[in-house]
């Protein structure tokens, strides 16, 4: 009888790509034609209403009843003119996916059926609250919460070969009115940062009315044939290899990163992508990562709300197209151990509604004092609230990635590169002149501000927030993550900076300091409190360890404890004063994080040792009782088989090893699984049940090894890596 290896094995060798047919040879054809984008809401949409509708996008004017009808009844047109027959809300509660619940717009009627779509159900709808992550906030049988619309994402249409669906982006709230998703904290902290960001523009230009978050999202992901993931029950259940030996090759060549895109792959990138652009998610950019089988997608920049939905839309995507060419993605941020992880690059910046980036410095002293403004101010930020900032990229999956050598430490540091770090220490050192010179020379020795290019300096890899020309990159994120966590929290941290900053400001125009004098002296101040968190060096370094030890920064490795940052006085002073989390809404996201944490956990616990029963110990008895009837028929000729001995004794100790580790992991849970509060009960899961994940997998290893190939159970690395 064939195992499960060797069939998945034949299956993944003959595959062949479906043919795959772009909507049209250009894209801007067929871009966002599956978005009710402003183009179709002025030809579905009275003047009037359209008006409406485009300033409570951009300014968050609530819209009314009689609006909402017309604007529902020309969305559903729309819809239904495209073939869709459903209607959902689509929201992102804290499961980390998103979530819908499907409506016709069919209903009966006295003589037989309509088509309706009413702005009520546009507005709102009451999904089941009680079975989302809700962290104490609700009792199970206290059922009741809310969707509502969020105009400024856009409505779309999910297809599929059974149907096509109507999508409206929506905030999930509770009946008592607490956010119960990821969209509304994230929308409360963009209006927070707008409103202190407009505030300090006007130090410089009065006629800047609003500041956007700009963000780009690169996204990473692992492609495995379909085939070999089912016969991978620790991929399929937890998303990672919990066993496996690294292949004989993995990455140490360098040959994947930027080569040549297999041809089946390529096939599986052109759908995904077509599907994307329909939805008007631009992505731009594709290639190889540094891993075998792992691979990129980026797209073009933009607000930040906007950008997140896609992304979560473009990561089911992938996962359903993905199905369609027999792969599975895999978006853990470490799939396999010995080779890089994937992470979720958010490249952050900050745009004013007279198109003026924030964050790119300009050819003028004026220009570039604006530029320093927002400049140190985002260093300060991070500065006060690094172990906030560490704490929202948290997650079972990320420990495994942060700190190993393809991605950032979890020490929260800031790379600005050698030109900008000299001005920054430039400013530290010189005096600020009371009386501005005709040259606009503002400190004695420094003529101006030079002008800093694009390309200023070479890019560090090893710094999980990084300066890169006109925009911060937060590299810590990993890429199963939904972006809207980190983003929350570093457009709150900045807001409020923004506002101490500006209140620092007026003090001393108000003392009758100029205003430049006033900016530039708080800048320098900023400057020097937060000169700790800049460093410019190899963040994989043991000296780096040592020497942000010696600075004072933290060095947390471990979720559960990178958590607490979000119950302190300092995030509880933040929460408040931009309005973002009450103390309910933080202490259920703490507690539905760690339970989040110690569940996943508890699953790869269980996935290890059902695994290691049923197929890796099998595989190895049978094995070995093959070698000891080898070794039995070679003495009945009258041969000594020394070699089949000594292999049979190192199977039986290598067995021994994996079953007594397995049985104590299984008290260990237990054990673990009494205790009540849950912070303790993740540190447990953390430090004394995952403590025999390790060895373990170095025994069962160590079999796959000495196992006869042909008897080996599941799909090994170099087939997992290696199948085109």
């Amino acid at each position: 009888m064939k195992s499960l290896r060797t069939i998945a094995l034949k299956e993944a060798q003959n595959r062949i790509s479906p043919e795959v047919k772009s909507p049209s040879a250009k894209i801007s054809d067929f871009f966002g034609s599956n978005v009710f984008d402003k183009r179709k809401m002025r030809d579905f949409l009275s003047k009037d209403v359209y008006e409406k509708l485009i300033s409570s996008i951009n300014q968050g004017e609530l819209i009314n009843t009689d609006d909402a009808n017309q604007i529902a009844t020309a969305m559903k047109a729309w819809a239904m003119s495209a073939g869709a027959t459903h209607y959902t809300h689509w929201f992102q509660p804290l499961t980390g996916t998103t979530a819908e619940k499907h409506d016709s717009f069919f209903e009966p009627s006295g003589d037989g059926a309509i088509e309706k779509f009413a702005g009520s159900a546009l507005v709102q709808q009451e999904p089941d609250a009680s079975s989302f992550p809700n962290g104490g906030i609700r009792n199970t049988f206290e059922a009741r919460g809310y969707t509502a619309w969020d105009p400024s994402s856009p409505a779309f249409i999910m297809e599929s070969k059974a149907g096509k669906t109507l999508c409206i982006p929506t905030v999930f709230v509770s009946y008592t009115g607490e956010a119960l998703d990821y969209k509304a904290p994230l929308l409360k902290a963009l209006a927070a940062l707008d409103k202190a960001a407009v505030d300090v523009c006007q130090y410089f230009d009065k006629s800047i009315t609003k500041v956007n978050a700009s963000l780009g999202i690169e996204q990473e992901y692992f492609l495995v044939d379909e085939s070999l993931y089912n016969a991978r029950p620790d991929l399929l259940l937890t998303g990672r290899t919990l066993f496996g030996h690294m292949s004989a090759k993995g990455q140490q060549l360098e040959d994947h990163y930027f080569g040549s895109i297999p041809e089946r792959v390529f096939s599986y990138m052109v759908d995904f992508e077509n599907e994307a652009l329909k939805l008007g998610i631009p992505l731009k950019t594709r290639h190889n990562e540094v891993a075998p089988s792992q691979f990129e997608c980026a797209p073009i920049y933009e607000e930040i709300n906007l950008a997140i939905d896609h992304n979560q839309l473009l990561m089911d995507l992938m996962e359903k197209v993905a199905r369609r060419h027999h792969f599975r993605v895999l978006l853990h941020e470490k799939p396999y151990a010995g080779i890089n992880g994937s992470g979720k690059h958010n490249n952050w910046s900050l745009i004013t509604d007279t198109g003026k980036n924030l964050l790119a410095p300009g050819k003028t002293p004026k220009n570039n004092l604006m530029f320093l403004a927002f400049f140190v101010n985002t260093i300060k930020a991070v500065s006060e609230h690094a172990d906030l900032l560490r704490a929202s990229i948290a997650s079972v999956s990320n420990d495994h990635r942060l700190g190993a050598n393809e991605a950032p430490p979890a020490i929260i540091s800031i790379f600005l590169g050698s030109q900008l770090n000299d001005v920054l220490d430039e400013i530290e050192h010189s005096r600020i002149s009371k009386k501005i010179k005709e040259d606009n020379a503002l400190w004695l020795g420094i003529p101006k501000i030079p002008q800093i290019l694009l390309d200023n300096t070479d890019r560090n890899r090893t710094s999980p927030f990084a300066f890169t020309g006109n925009k911060f990159e937060l590299r810590a994120v990993g890429s199963s993550a939904n972006s809207s966590a980190p983003m929350t929290i570093l457009n709150a941290i900045m807001a409020e900076q923004l506002v101490k900053f500006k209140a620092e400001v007026d003090k001393l125009i108000k003392k009758g300091d100029k205003k430049d004098i006033a900016l530039l002296t708080v800048i320098k101040k900023y400057i020097k409190e937060s000169k700790s968190i800049r460093f410019e060096g190899n963040g994989y370094s043991q000296e780096w360890e040592d020497e942000a030890l010696a600075r004072g920064l933290s060095n947390i490795k471990t979720t559960p404890k990178a958590l607490d940052a979000y119950l302190t006085e300092k995030s509880a002073e933040l929460f408040e004063s931009t309005g973002i989390y009450s103390k309910r809404e933080i202490h259920a996201r703490h507690e539905i994080m760690l339970e989040n944490f110690y569940k996943k956990l508890q699953i790869e616990a269980r996935v290890m040792g059902e695994v290691a029963n049923t197929a890796i110990i099998p595989a190895a008895i049978a094995y070995q009782n093959a070698l000891i009837a080898n070794v039995k028929g070679l003495k009945e000729i009258g041969v000594d088989s020394k070699v089949s001995i000594d292999i049979v004794k190192k199977v039986n100790e290598h067995l021994e090893i994996v079953k007594s580790n397995i049985d104590a992991m299984l008290e260990e849970r237990k054990v673990t699984n009494k205790i009540e509060d849950t912070r303790e009960k993740a540190i447990a899961y953390d430090e004394k049940v995952k403590s025999y994940f390790e060895i373990i997998r170095y025994h069962a290893d160590k079999l796959e090894q000495i196992v006869d190939d042909s008897v080996w159970p599941l799909p090994k690395f170099r087939e997992l890596l290696f199948m085109k």
